[in-house]
């Protein structure tokens, strides 16, 4: 999963649809997003909204429904949320340490979200790619599974912490337990935890580690569906319900509105949901 490619120039305003009905309010977007905007209405649905395009595929006399409307930003929410991503003098962005030990990270009072999955989920590209308007923010993405061994601390402007953790399965730190467990337990500025599963094959043995860590210590968290582009509409939808009933029916702290990716506009979820 590629990063949006970001196009030089200046943002651009623009204003919500009164149709949608909102309060109309100018707000700055990045020259891509302004671009995203100017798509037909179905396409724009499509890589905004995903849950939105895949609940036209349902057929009306199927019973099972997604869930749409438990968190439903606007393109205002969205756009007022990527400029928190946006680096510039004011709001500074910035990678600010690793640590493999819970000791050894950085004491911060900011309040924290953490990005865990399996490896080779797509975890560090989507968060390359959501530190995408802050180009001096490295973010190594490799082909080969497992690369990411300890966690790495970035900051987000005055507002919170992002931290990406190892990834476990394949190639995963020999210590990978400890590490994660103890920063899931202990981390007491731990506001929200974004779980990364792939959609193309559903929740796996594996992921069954991570549910269990935050079941077992009241953590809220979310899981975000990767790769949504790599199935057809059919098959996403069937894994869409499947983890939607295994969320509504095995998990007490999963937010119940899942979070497919695509184009990663999840800066909203990540502020939002972490507040």
């Amino acid at each position: 999963m590629a990063a949006p490619r970001l196009l030089s120039g200046m943002g651009c305003v623009f204003e919500m649809p009164a149709a949608l009905g909102r309060v109309r309010r100018p707000y700055s977007t990045s020259q891509t997003f302004a671009e995203v905007l100017r798509l037909p209405k179905r396409q724009l649905t499509e890589l905004v909204f995903p849950l939105q395009d895949l609940q036209r595929h349902l057929l009306p006399e199927s019973g099972p429904v997604l869930h749409l409307k438990t968190f439903e930003p606007s393109l205002e929410d969205i756009a007022r949320a990527e400029s928190l991503f946006t680096a510039s003098a004011r709001n500074r962005i910035e990678y600010l340490s690793s640590a493999e030990r819970l000791d050894h990270a950085p004491d911060l009072l900011r309040p924290e979200v953490c990005f865990i999955g399996r490896s080779n989920v797509g975890k560090s590209s989507l968060i390359k790619a959501l530190f995408s308007l802050a180009p001096e923010v490295e973010v190594r993405v490799s082909k080969k599974p497992g690369h990411t061994k300890k966690m790495n601390f970035f900051k987000v402007g005055k507002y919170f912490t992002l931290v990406d953790m190892p990834g476990y399965g394949y190639r995963a730190p020999e210590d990978f337990v400890n590490m994660v467990e103890t920063y899931l337990k202990e981390r007491k500025n731990l506001m929200r935890t974004f779980l990364l599963v792939d959609s193309v094959v559903g929740i796996q043995k594996a992921d069954n580690i991570a549910i269990e860590m935050c079941e077992e210590f009241a953590l809220p968290y979310v899981m975000v569906l990767t790769k949504i582009d790599k199935s057809s509409k059919g098959h996403l939808v069937k894994q869409v319900l499947q983890i939607q009933k295994f969320v509504a029916t095995k998990t007490q702290g999963c937010f119940p509105q899942l979070f497919p990716v695509r184009f990663c506009w999840i800066f909203l979820e990540v502020c939002q949901l972490s507040s």
